[in-house]
């Protein structure tokens, strides 16, 4: 049954938080005998000390997102239910709870900096190049990702009727509510229980109202294309990138924190009393090669979950805006380890609303966001929840998980950019949040509809290879601080290989393809689209990983004038 599955994630992940995350702490030699760099700095901007449980609902939720939603519905139906969970165990316990935790103190012990930062530090100054631009490119198919997915989240159509329009007005509708509890929070005295207690109602009120409101309205939004939608939604990303976080990062974040909690409770109570059972195979046996151009259960495995397991991500999100904020050093195991192994648990409950449909069902061809709000309308159906305030529910609050991924990749993206070009200032800040953004709009407007079909590849790719080229990094500051780093070493090696693997099986269709283009007769747009940002991420990641590896080898520690290193 699914409830035993969903039991024994909780009980292995909560024994792993105890054990392995205490070990962790103790290699990292965890203590608030520093001051971290939200107090040092606080420029009231983007270093600001945040209360532990407000960093976490934005971490949290920064992290968690559409990734461990979309990548195991996807995983499972191409491979089967078993080998998706055993990579979300045993990759979130040891890859990348490890890779989040390491990478948030790394950062906060060299004054917030960002992980291309401390590659510039530990490793030679061409790999901090390569670096940077690595994690620029893959913030960019993270917003191509996203933005597609939520933009086909605001088209949806479940039973015969439209509740797309219905959640892009809740969704308006929440991020206003976000803007005004940020305004609170800044300029009144009033405490974060009872701005709770106001606005957390008042989200779920948006809720139900936006599917509720007059005709015309929802016909206005109704009215809106998937590519329209794209555009709205990188000038939303613009705006969110710009402004300061106490206004609407924050808030937000922590807002869709809430949510993400409430719907871990559903699924939960679902899978745990629904008495559902499994019904998909355990071992997709003729899907083994049907994913990713035909690829095996290795490597895409292990880029197709993606951020349910690991995610280089999380490491630009910990040394990018959460270490920004972090109050003290010992919330680091919490915020970095815990966070992830919640996700763990996130990704394990979109599992169980895809597994719960038997194989052959139609179900199965619907869009992952639209498999996993059904499952949690039938969790709430279970609660006397009528489907149609259900379903809406549930895609607003996978609408907000992008939202809170979309406007911090965008952040992160201006930060990369503004590290390789030193632009400062007001101007600096638009000109790399919108050099960030043309990308994005450039690929959506020329890719077909639903691009996130053949981005996802290329992004679980790009993202799981970013976490090894962190890992690499962080093994550098540990190294050369004269710390043990085997922990990180090992997933290091392994995301490697495999990412390396990954991409070279995606460039290959594009090689074969060339003789084709050279002859004039085209090739599918995919291919070329794969193919060609798959060479340069594995020409990228490739020069990045020997530079790295050499520079270990050979070169001095640094000197670096950071608290606690």
């Amino acid at each position: 049954m699914i409830s035993v599955l969903v039991l024994a994630t909780i009980a292995i992940f909560a024994v792993a938080y105890v054990t392995y995350g205490r070990f962790v702490a103790r290699q990292l030699g965890l203590g608030d005998t520093y001051q971290t760099p939200a107090h040092e700095i606080n420029d009231g901007v983007d270093y600001v000390p945040a209360r532990a449980p407000l960093l976490l609902g934005q971490h949290f939720s920064a992290i968690a997102a559409a990734g461990p939603i979309v990548g195991p519905i996807l995983a499972a139906i191409a491979f089967g239910w078993l080998p998706a969970w055993l990579w979300i165990i045993l990759g979130a316990i040891f890859i990348g709870g490890v890779h989040d935790f390491a990478a948030l103190t790394a950062s906060v012990r060299h004054k917030a900096a960002s992980v291309g930062e401390i590659a510039r530090l530990y490793l030679p100054g061409r790999t901090y190049v390569f670096f940077l631009v690595f994690i620029w490119l893959a913030l960019v198919y993270v917003i191509i990702a996203f933005t597609d997915i939520t933009a086909q989240t605001f088209k949806a159509v479940a039973q015969g009727e439209a509740y797309g329009p219905g959640v892009a007005a809740s969704s308006v509708l929440y991020l206003a509510l976000a803007v005004v509890m940020g305004l609170l929070l800044r300029f009144t005295r009033l405490k974060l229980w009872l701005l709770t207690a106001v606005f957390l109602p008042l989200v779920l009120l948006a809720v139900w109202l936006g599917p509720q409101l007059p005709a015309p309205v929802l016909s206005f939004f109704g009215g809106i294309s998937v590519k329209q939608w794209d555009v709205v939604l990188l000038i939303y990303c613009f705006v969110a990138s710009v402004i300061p976080m106490w206004l609407l990062l924050q808030p937000r974040g922590y807002l869709g924190g809430w949510l993400l909690y409430l719907t871990i409770f559903i699924g939960l109570a679902g899978a745990l009393f629904g008495g559902f059972e499994i019904a998909y195979p355990a071992l997709n046996v003729a899907g083994l090669k049907s994913l990713a151009n035909g690829s095996l259960l290795f490597p895409f495995l292990f880029i197709t979950v993606a951020c349910g397991a690991c995610s280089g991500f999380h490491a630009i999100v910990s040394s990018g805006t959460t270490s920004k904020q972090l109050n003290k050093e010992t919330d680091a195991r919490p915020i970095g380890y815990g966070a992830m192994l919640l996700e763990g648990v996130v990704a394990v409950l979109a599992l169980a609303t895809v597994i719960m449909i038997g194989r052959g069902s139609e179900q199965l061809k619907m869009d992952p966001n639209l498999i996993y709000a059904h499952g949690l309308a039938q969790y709430l159906d279970l609660m006397g929840v009528s489907f149609g305030v259900a379903f809406p529910f549930a895609l607003l609050a996978f609408s907000t998980f992008v939202y809170d991924t979309l406007d911090v990749s965008t952040r992160l993206a201006r930060y990369i950019l503004q590290e390789l070009t030193g632009w400062r200032g007001l101007w600096g800040n638009w000109l790399a949040a919108a050099l960030s953004l043309a990308a994005p709009l450039t690929f959506l407007l020329a890719a077909e509809e639903k691009a996130y079909k053949y981005a996802w590849p290329i992004f679980g790719t790009s993202n799981q290879m970013l976490a090894s080229l962190t890992l690499l990094a962080v093994s550098g500051w540990l190294l050369r601080s004269g710390r043990r780093a085997f922990y990180t070493i090992l997933p290091m090696l392994f995301m490697l290989v495999t990412t390396m693997v990954a991409l070279v099986l995606q460039v290959l269709p594009f090689l074969a393809a060339l003789p084709d283009l050279v002859a004039g007769k085209g090739a599918k747009r995919e291919v070329l689209i794969s193919g060609t940002c798959g060479a340069v991420l594995l020409v990228l990641g490739g020069l990045s990983a020997l530079s790295a590896t050499r520079a270990l080898l050979t070169r001095p520690a640094p000197s670096y004038p950071a608290s606690g290193v």
